[in-house]
């Protein structure tokens, strides 16, 4: 993040406090807020072309224009019946999709805002992601399942279940598609191998890694696929080497409370998570040390979007 980036770094917060917040990376200022109303805010997406923030909240994701002060958001998405979980926007920013308490996960138009693709779980859905292939989703629930689903088919193509009854709090995929990631509520990841042979996407169990002593709830794949990340209620962020058999590279220690979410920087050397504490954090990794610290939120921190590309 060099000082000349700073403008086009786009690095956004939310919380308990019902606030969105956008920040000055390098200095730690707090640049504009916006009052979110329909509750706490429990994910933030950036569009592609960095024009809109998607806010997953209570029933209802919003998209807020980045670029002006209107303090309204532009587009409402209205069809989920509970607390909306996670929000994945599509590479050219045509559409997005949510997972939600409600048990369903859903593909929006980010036009028009209608739902094309409504996909159902038999308990509420913690995270919903895009594979980079852009035809996959790939979701995880309280019931302890990790589902595929093929957008072309509009069918569930894969099930996994990592440990029975234990619920997958949140999954990541490489960017490069050949590996996904479920992080689970006893503080366990499990990898498999992914290969996409003739437009079948191929699964092979690659191991497992006890990361936490609670819950785990974020796991993300950093952009170059050398680390990962898992956050936790156990107050503390980890980075894993997936190189080196997954062996704990860094401990971030710091956080006083549940960390809630993170966010790699594009060249994957720096990271931002969000905690309990009220705090925004900004880490190297290679020193694993705290580069700034964003100070705002009144209640918690839960969700962290960073675009510094």
């Amino acid at each position: 993040m060099s000082q000349e980036s700073d403008m086009s770094v786009i690095l956004v917060s939310s919380g308990y406090d019902q606030t969105i917040k956008f920040w000055e990376a390098l200095s730690g200022i707090c640049s504009r807020t916006i009052q979110h109303n329909d509750g706490q805010v429990n994910r933030l997406a950036i569009t592609p072309d960095k024009k809109y923030i998607a806010a997953a909240g209570s029933r209802s994701i919003k998209l807020y224009d980045i670029k002006s002060n209107n303090p309204n958001h532009t587009l409402s998405l209205d069809d989920h019946t509970a607390n909306v979980t996670s929000v994945a926007i599509q590479a050219e920013g045509k559409w997005l999709a949510s997972s939600s308490e409600d048990g369903t996960v859903k593909v929006w138009d980010m036009r028009t805002g209608n739902v094309q693709r409504n996909y159902k779980h038999k308990s509420p859905v913690n995270e919903v992601v895009i594979h980079p292939n852009q035809g996959e989703l790939i979701s995880c629930d309280d019931d302890g399942n990790v589902r595929i689903w093929d957008l072309s088919e509009n069918t569930c193509t894969h099930r996994l279940i990592p440990e029975d009854d234990v619920p997958v709090r949140s999954v990541s995929v490489a960017s490069d598609g050949t590996m996904l990631v479920a992080g689970n509520n006893k503080g366990n990841c499990y990898v498999w191998n992914m290969a996409n042979n003739k437009d079948v996407t191929m699964l092979q169990p690659l191991t497992k890694i006890k990361c936490h002593s609670k819950y785990i709830t974020k796991v993300l794949l950093s952009p170059d696929v050398k680390h990962l990340a898992t956050c936790s209620a156990d107050y503390t962020a980890r980075i894993w080497s997936t190189e080196n058999n997954f062996a704990e590279e860094t401990a971030l220690e710091g956080h006083q409370r549940w960390v809630w979410d993170c966010a790699f920087s594009a060249d994957s050397a720096y990271l931002v998570t969000s905690c309990s504490d009220h705090y925004v954090r900004l880490w190297e990794l290679a020193t694993g040390s705290i580069i700034r610290q964003y100070n705002g939120h009144h209640k918690g921190a839960i969700s962290v979007a960073l675009n510094d590309v």
